[in-house]
């Protein structure tokens, strides 16, 4: 994501179900407490800046999603297909689902029981379900879904705009518009089909399947199959110009933009080609078989989030937001978290990424960034709090985390020297594809390929307090 406008940021093939990563581990253990017939799952994975966020006792391998939206009345239609597997014996288990009225709900072919409690939708299965066994949840609902607003006062989910729905999910959004296992640990495939009125575009994840339209009225149908978390899907909906083309390499872009957004975005988005093809020297192969961009007219959303595949923007991006959001795509889609405190790992890389290109085409060296930064006051936002643990959920998008965090990354850079720098740079998106990864995992990494103990210099620009005192 990069920072809000409100926020005070500077920033230059057939469905295939996800196999199990080993960081998912602890979220099939996570339980509840005991019941006659079993456990239940716990309603969250314990993430200590959103507690609630995720579910325990199961991992979700595949999100079959049907919706309708009418983007006169606002109103949604759904139905979720989960396919997921017990990590433990169930008597029940949590969804995260905020909202709509849900209109039916079964666990394989029988009627479940259900209650709602805040963001928690609790199913009780007719019977418990044992360790191991697959299982499918299928939930109906409808209304008129509504954005959640974040603990640092931004709006995140399903947004309605004057023309169709700005559809962004991080952190918390993607349960105002479908139940979900809620938390980057949970990495799942996705179809997602998508029906509106005719003459409005819906834009998802990964590959468009086809398009169909009968009686007035349109259909999408994407396809994601390499594993995605559930705050990067997006169905957004709007009155698009689509392109469509493949790249060189054999990635299949879709780009969809507001008209209004149009001229100011062209001369961006012919760049993505080579962004894709410079980033993928630098961090390894592009992860996944699509790419493009959804460029929307929503002024009051004021920011870009890297949906997986295809970034969505509020406005026409510049340049580095482009090069930015794509860089998310090894940063943060394809190695994923394992807790929201760390997410330096996404920004902090994507933010370095924008330096990097600036360097590599004839801008600012990333010393010179480094510098600039690094003559802030004291005093200043910058040196708020550390970006490897900032401190709550309200300021996991403050300046800190994106240029603190890139600076952490040139000052291991300096440590170690460009060609070992580098290797660690393309091995952590390598080694991690489709996975997870911790900054105790991205140190070590770095200690095992320099040689060197990096302990006081992560320390330092990580988790210290204040301005460190020398560069």
């Amino acid at each position: 994501m990069t920072q809000p406008r409100i926020r005070t940021a500077v920033l230059g093939r057939g469905a295939v179900a996800a196999t199990v990563p080993v960081a998912v581990a602890a979220l099939l253990a996570a339980a509840g407490p005991a019941t006659a017939a079993g456990r239940a799952g716990a309603p969250g994975v314990g993430d200590p800046y959103f507690p609630l966020a995720g579910n325990g006792g199961y991992h979700v391998s595949h999100y079959g999603l049907t919706l309708g939206y009418d983007p006169t009345g606002r109103h949604l239609t759904g139905k979720a297909v989960l396919t997921a597997r017990a990590g433990q014996r169930l008597a029940r288990f949590d969804l995260d689902f905020k909202g709509l009225r849900i209109t039916g709900l079964t666990v394989g072919r029988a009627r479940a029981a259900y209650k709602r409690s805040g963001q928690e939708l609790v199913v009780t299965p007719r019977r418990a379900l044992h360790k191991g066994q697959r299982f499918r949840v299928t939930v109906t609902y409808q209304g008129r879904p509504a954005p959640v607003t974040d603990p640092d006062g931004s709006l995140d989910g399903w947004i309605p705009t004057d023309d169709g729905a700005f559809v962004a999910g991080e952190p918390q959004g993607a349960m105002t518009w479908f139940p979900a296992n809620n938390h980057p640990l949970d990495k799942s495939s996705y179809d997602i089909t998508i029906t509106v009125p005719k003459g409005r575009t819906a834009v998802s994840n990964g590959v468009l399947l086809g398009r169909s339209t009968r009686k007035g009225k349109t259909t999408f149908r994407w396809r994601q199959t390499e594993p995605m978390a559930a705050y990067l899907a997006t169905a957004t909906v709007g009155k698009f110009k689509v392109k469509q083309y493949t790249t060189r390499s054999g990635i299949k872009v879709y780009d969809a933009v507001d008209p209004r957004e149009a001229t100011a975005a062209a001369p961006v988005l012919k760049k993505l080609p080579s962004v894709l093809e410079w980033e993928s020297k630098l961090f390894g192969p592009y992860p996944y078989h699509a790419a493009g961009s959804i460029v929307d007219h929503a002024p009051d959303v004021g920011y870009a989030l890297e949906t997986q595949t295809r970034p969505l923007y509020g406005s026409a991006p510049d340049l580095g937001t482009l090069v930015h959001e794509n860089a998310h795509q090894w940063f943060g889609d394809s190695v994923s978290l394992t807790s929201w405190k760390d997410i330096w790992l996404n920004e902090g890389f994507a933010s370095y990424a924008e330096w990097l290109y600036e360097e590599q085409h004839g801008g600012a060296g990333a010393q010179e960034s480094f510098d600039d930064l690094y003559a802030t006051p004291a005093g200043d936002p910058l040196w708020a709090f550390p970006p490897g643990n900032p401190g709550s959920g309200a300021k996991i998008f403050g300046r800190p985390v994106y240029n603190r965090g890139a600076m952490a990354l040139h000052a291991l850079r300096t440590a170690v020297g460009d060609r070992v720098f580098f290797r660690v740079l393309r091995a952590w998106a390598v080694q991690h594809r489709h996975g997870h990864g911790t900054t105790a995992q991205f140190r070590r990494l770095a200690e095992r390929e320099s040689g060197k103990n990096l302990g006081p210099l992560f320390n330092k620009w990580l988790y210290a307090q204040g301005k460190p005192r020398t560069p």
